[in-house]
């Protein structure tokens, strides 16, 4: 793709095919992607963001279900955001441990080590089924805008990533992944406070959680986070109460994971 912001930015679009959801079972999901033929500029990247779309690799890609309208993008109005006493804990417990570094995403072997680790640790994969450092690559370090990692080392130990893409005004939180040794360290949430931190630093208005989805306990954890707006029908509606446990139907223990988006 060209990296070239005076051109006119164009695009391709697949309408995607139905396949099993991976968040409530039985529903079918469909997924259209975008691929634009350029790098997006900041401003570009904010106005995919806004009408709810999310990336994967080179492409951008929303939720176009059926029979299914559960999934709701969610974002956090950063300037807004409320810090409770439990957040400011689980914040302070792994700034005493960690040290945070922000820098370009990249792929290696400790890398996809650690995303594997942490995906069969919490039953989303399975050893025959790994993900190589060029699907890593793919997936995470290829990418249509301004990418960066957020890396968590204890001493010279990488122990954890965020992947989070970058626009003008707008964070959106792809993936964390982190090694199942300092899960005491509530690095899923540590991860997104830090993710706040960092935009409120640098005064971007809103950090993008991804879905948002009521009946799955995997995505419920977001609820935590307020004040948040959620794409409903169309509209960001704001969300002012934080729910701690939001009541959720049980589902498999594969789906109980914090740091997914």
């Amino acid at each position: 793709m060209q990296d070239d912001a005076d051109q006119p930015l164009m695009v391709s679009q697949f309408e995607g095919t139905p396949t099993p959801c991976p968040y409530l079972d039985p529903q079918t999901s469909i997924l259209p992607l975008t691929l634009p033929h350029r790098i997006l500029t900041g401003e570009e990247f904010d106005q995919f963001l806004e009408a709810g779309h999310r990336r994967s690799g080179p492409f951008l890609y929303r939720t176009k279900c059926p029979a299914c309208s559960a999934c709701e993008p969610t974002r956090l109005p950063l300037k807004r955001f409320h810090w409770t006493t439990s957040l400011r804990r689980v914040f302070r417990k792994g700034s005493e441990r960690l040290r945070v570094e922000v820098g370009a995403a990249s792929a290696d072997e400790r890398r996809v080590e650690l995303y594997n680790r942490h995906k069969t640790a919490r039953g989303m994969s399975d050893p025959e089924s790994l993900e190589d450092i060029h699907g890593y690559r793919d997936g995470f370090v290829q990418s249509c805008c301004m990418t960066v990692e957020l890396s968590f080392w204890d001493e010279k130990e990488l122990i954890g990533c965020t992947i989070l893409d970058v626009g003008r005004k707008s964070l959106s939180a792809v993936y964390t992944f982190f090694d199942p040794r300092f899960s005491d360290l509530s690095p899923g949430t540590f991860s997104i406070l830090q993710q706040i931190a960092w935009g409120q630093a640098n005064q971007f208005d809103y950090l993008y959680l991804g879905l948002f989805v009521a009946g799955n306990r995997h995505l419920r954890y977001k609820a935590r986070f307020t004040p948040q707006e959620r794409l409903i029908e169309g509209r960001w509606q704001l969300f002012s109460e934080a729910i701690e446990d939001w009541a959720a139907p049980t589902l498999p223990k594969k789906y109980e994971d914090e740091s997914g988006n």
